[in-house]
């Protein structure tokens, strides 16, 4: 099956989330948005955003078209993708744990936007600049080692000689691991040069995964979207408090 991945073309966003398990899968699959050509690009993507014959209508991207299926929200779709791209685990209990683990992500994720829009999305960020570096204080001192805290804490419970989120078994919530230790890098550079110390783990994973030969590749490829400071991890050097 060729899959339909339907995101921005110009950010990485949730969407990379999603480009990541697909990139490591060597799965053939089309970034719809990025495709030039009449009918295609974000016309194709809007498009389909608003067709609700589905029955299912995503209410934003990321989506993946998979057949007749249409899929919305990152973790719902990387708990539909691993399973049938061997990056989940096989037990059902340890299925629903990393679709949990992903689920927390996504929560920090949020928290990590809402550092630069803690107003609203709809408002340029500089129209927020006094309320985003009051929320980045509160975020880079208490909610980033918080969550890092837990993920860290996940890696050191697993059984000796485990590698991965979920012990022995690689999932896609190493490689969300990886994305979001990437691009906590590129937005609070200063911030992760005193956390990362103290969580080695994550140090370890996410340097694991971009070693990966798929995932090297990848990253080294016109395929992957630099950061920028459109998407969820900007780089403002006011807020890397």
């Amino acid at each position: 099956m060729r899959y339909e991945l339907y995101y921005w073309p110009d950010i990485q966003g949730r969407g990379e989330f999603v480009r990541l398990v697909l990139e490591e899968s060597g799965t053939d699959y089309l970034d719809v948005a990025r495709l030039p050509g009449r009918g295609k690009g974000i016309a194709a993507m809007m498009r389909l955003l608003n067709d609700n014959k589905s029955g299912f209508p995503p209410y934003a991207p990321p989506f993946l078209k998979a057949g007749k299926l249409v899929i919305g929200q990152t973790a719902n779709i990387l708990h539909y993708l691993g399973t049938r791209l061997g990056l989940a685990a096989k037990a059902e209990a340890r299925r629903l744990w990393a679709h949990q683990l992903q689920l927390t992500i996504a929560d920090f994720v949020g928290e990590i936007h809402d550092v630069h829009h803690p107003i609203s999305g709809g408002l340029y960020y500089g129209q927020q600049k006094r309320e985003a570096k009051r929320r980045a204080g509160y975020f880079t001192g208490e909610r980033m080692p918080k969550y890092l805290d837990y993920f860290e804490s996940v890696l050191s419970g697993n059984p000796r000689g485990s590698s991965y989120m979920l012990g022995r078994t690689f999932t896609y919530v190493d490689l969300s691991i990886f994305q979001v230790v990437a691009g906590l890098r590129y937005a609070f550079p200063e911030t992760m040069k005193k956390l990362e110390p103290a969580r080695p783990g994550l140090v370890t994973l996410h340097d694991r995964i971009a070693a990966r030969p798929n995932i090297a590749d990848y990253l080294s490829s016109s395929r992957r979207i630099p950061f920028n400071e459109n998407g969820i991890f900007r780089h403002y050097p006011e807020l890397d408090i």
